[in-house]
């Protein structure tokens, strides 16, 4: 893999990594990346490093990151890197050179292979897939109104993908290794229902029942004092089988079709 945006933007040739250290070209070819072998208008580049109220000389400076960006890849590439192609430009590479792309194609394998009951290859390429993640999209980039939505976009695809892998591992038995990364993932998102459904039934599954009715009353808490609400059907249906001692999962494909 050359370019890497999961995370700081890296982009490594032969080992090494080669990086303009100006924020702004930086910017610009993240821009290009994102949108990998289509067009890149302009105005969008301009709007992206200059908002609202660009200076007179952004399209001239803009010409110029393009250009230098041109200058410093073109010995690496046997064919063109950055063309023109109005309105803007085209950056050419291979998908599978590009992070964010990659990412994209191991989720799709996984969830494909998760609907047709293959847990073993979903957790897999699920797994794999969130390995590429080094940090926060973009990390070193102050994102804009262009990158916003692309940023948000590939954050959404990522809890997805997590969720997917969780039900995977789950539906293989992997409970004891599921609780400790539910267990953050219960507290760095509080109100979420789906997380704490999993919780519960992880750790009823190992033995654990007093664990499971504790985080239950957690989140109910959570629900009653913050928004004022009751914890839905399903997980009161959860907490009553658990206090019964007859829970049990719910089925895979009921569980992929209540996904967030």
């Amino acid at each position: 893999m050359i370019f890497t945006l999961l995370g700081p933007l890296e982009v490594h040739f032969d080992g090494e990594l080669d990086l303009p250290s100006a924020t702004k070209i930086r910017w610009t070819l993240a821009q290009l990346l994102l949108r990998a072998n289509q067009v890149v208008d302009r105005s969008a580049i301009i709007d992206e490093l200059w908002g609202e109220q660009p200076p007179r000389s952004a399209l001239t400076t803009a010409q110029t990151y393009i250009y230098q960006l041109r200058k410093r890849y073109r010995s690496r590439f046997s064919g063109p890197f950055i063309t023109t192609r109005a309105p803007g430009y085209v950056l050419h590479a291979d998908p599978s050179e590009i992070d964010t792309f990659v990412f994209e194609r191991l989720t799709e394998e996984g969830g494909a292979a998760l609907v047709a009951g293959d847990a073993v290859r979903a957790a897999d390429r699920l797994r794999a897939a969130l390995a590429l993640w080094r940090g926060p999209v973009l990390s070193d980039i102050p994102a804009g109104p262009v990158l916003t939505p692309y940023i948000t976009h590939l954050d959404e695809i990522r809890m997805r993908a997590l969720r997917m892998r969780t039900l995977a591992d789950a539906h293989l038995g992997r409970y004891r290794e599921l609780i400790p990364e539910l267990r953050f993932l219960t507290h760095a998102h509080p109100y979420d229902e789906w997380l704490h459904e999993q919780l519960i039934v992880a750790l009823h599954a190992v033995g654990r029942r007093a664990d499971a009715l504790e985080t239950y009353q957690r989140l109910q808490r959570t629900l009653d004092r913050e928004l004022g609400i009751e914890p839905s059907q399903p997980l009161h249906q959860l907490h009553h089988d658990v206090l019964v001692g007859v829970a049990r999962p719910r089925s895979a494909e009921h569980l992929l079709q209540s996904l967030p």
